[in-house]
């Protein structure tokens, strides 16, 4: 049996990187997924992981997208018990350089989107008499980092709600925490300038990139009965990289 044997987890972002590797762990350790994305590549991913699987158009900055992934979740699995708020997108640019909907492209995905999910799924979790939040966050979620003005503003952002929401809904038995990974290898991050990339490796501990496998099984840490009483943290996965 499974960690997750029996349990339904709708997770955002689903048609590629850490979004779909997040998927793959999770159905095979048990759990039926509803895989939410805006790109074509989440039905293959729904085709590829069968039975277990359902895919659907979400926008994660829509309310009534974030209602048809509750009600096919609930339709096609009999209920909810997880969500995994993984969508997020990445601006660079200096701060008097980043254009009012440069920054609101990034709030309105990584932070409203976030609240807008958790949102949505507290009557299904409810229902289910209890269940789990994972908000992907970030490392940039406790530091600051030049030319990342609107992504940390939003990542900060999902800690604080991260906390509120486990403070608000302990009580129904729903658990609420953020993962925060250090620089993973996905594809926002493939075409790292050389230097860049030369200049991170020098400075985390651990000397090597994160991989997207190792933030899903954190992220299945977090999903699973092995956390019971995990909630309102922040666990940050980076290669010891803000340890100094």
């Amino acid at each position: 049996m499974g960690k997750l044997t029996g349990r339904t987890v709708l997770i955002s972002g689903a048609a590629g990187g850490q979004g779909a590797v997040t998927a793959r762990r999770f159905v095979a350790e048990g759990a039926n997924v509803v895989l939410g994305d805006l790109r074509d590549e989440v039905k293959e991913l729904a085709d590829e992981l069968g039975d277990s699987a359902a895919a659907i158009r979400l926008d994660v900055r829509s309310e009534e997208d974030w209602a048809a992934a509750v009600a096919l979740a609930e339709q096609t699995f009999g209920g909810l018990d997880g969500l995994v708020n993984n969508a997020g997108v990445l601006h660079q640019g200096l701060l008097e350089a980043t254009s009012r909907a440069d920054y609101l492209n990034v709030v309105e995905v990584n932070q409203l989107g976030v609240f807008l999910g958790m949102r949505a799924v507290v009557p299904a979790l409810r229902a289910a008499g209890g269940g789990t939040i994972v908000n992907i966050a970030s490392v940039n979620a406790l530091q600051g980092v030049p030319m990342l003005t609107a992504y940390c503003a939003s990542k900060f952002a999902v800690l604080g709600m991260t906390k509120v929401a486990a403070l608000e809904l302990g009580r129904d038995g729903i658990r609420v925490n953020a993962v925060c990974p250090g620089v993973i290898r996905t594809e926002m991050t493939e075409g790292l300038p050389e230097r860049i990339e030369q200049r991170l490796l020098s400075e985390i501990p651990l000397g090597r990139f994160g991989a997207s496998e190792e933030i899903a099984a954190l992220t299945l840490f977090l999903t699973g009965a092995d956390s019971a009483y995990c909630s309102g943290g922040e666990y940050v996965a980076d290669g010891g990289w803000t340890a100094g």
